[in-house]
């Protein structure tokens, strides 16, 4: 059985003051009852406060974006070493601001996905596609395009699609990200069931072992109804992350 993940991206947002602030936030109104995973990915700078700040509680804490290399002259990247060593659990790959603003192929994406293992990391490897996409039906073959680069990375498939069971899927329409609109729960419920079955028809156990989130505005408002569909086990956060009541009514939801 899927546990439901509420991961929170906090994007190039905070301050020393507000990641207190916001941690403490978040950890006054949990409850122990809940059963769901909790996870906030702070800017990198702020990991390591983010990490003794949450020490004793159930919130998790990941990085937003790590190096394909491992070391050496890389003047400004974060290996996947570096962020192990300072706690982080997770880290976001694939971002669709990283593949955007940033040029992210799917083959770095996939590299990037690998050195997260390497390390000790669990990938959330982000899918999603753009308004024309999905306005020209092509939605599906962008997703499990940028799905295959990470099993073809290996070139054992096998291989590759055990890999692929280490982690978490994000589906993120580029069109919801940041703007107010969000998918309806049928069309997000509609691509988590054909991502899900898209692995199935390769690995049934890797289908049913990996958490699909949703990220496209998701928010108190509506995380109920995008939550109760079958294939949606969790949401990754932008906005509402930011705010410690909401993202808690967001936790509290997914109970």
């Amino acid at each position: 059985m899927r546990k439901t993940l509420i991961a929170g991206n906090w994007k190039m947002h905070g301050n020393l003051d507000s990641v207190e602030s916001l941690i403490s936030g978040i950890k006054g109104q949990l409850d122990d009852s809940w059963q769901c995973d909790i996870l906030v990915c702070p800017p990198s700078i702020h990991i390591d406060k983010a990490v003794k700040l949450t020490k004793g509680s159930n919130i998790a804490v990941g990085a937003q974006n790590l190096s394909e290399q491992d070391q050496g002259a890389f003047t400004g990247e974060i290996s996947g070493d570096m962020l192990k060593d300072i706690g982080s659990k997770y880290v976001l790959v694939g971002h669709s601001e990283r593949r955007s603003l940033y040029h992210e192929t799917n083959e770095l994406v996939a590299a990037k996905y690998a050195k997260a293992l390497e390390a000790g990391l669990i990938p959330v490897l982000c899918v999603g596609e753009t308004l024309e996409q999905r306005e020209n039906g092509s939605t599906l073959d962008v997703v499990k395009a940028q799905i295959d680069a990470v099993i073809t990375f290996y070139q054992d498939k096998a291989e590759g699609l055990d890999k692929l069971g280490q982690c978490v899927i994000a589906y993120e329409p580029v069109w919801a990200i940041g703007t107010g609109v969000t998918a309806s729960p049928e069309q997000a419920q509609d691509v988590h069931a054909s991502i899900r079955q898209y692995l199935s028809d390769m690995n049934e156990a890797v289908a049913e072992k990996v958490q699909v989130l949703y990220g496209g505005s998701m928010k108190a408002a509506n995380a109920e109804q995008l939550l109760a569909q079958k294939d949606i086990d969790g949401g990754l956060i932008g906005g509402a992350s930011l705010k410690a009541d909401e993202f808690i009514a967001i936790c509290k939801i997914a109970g």
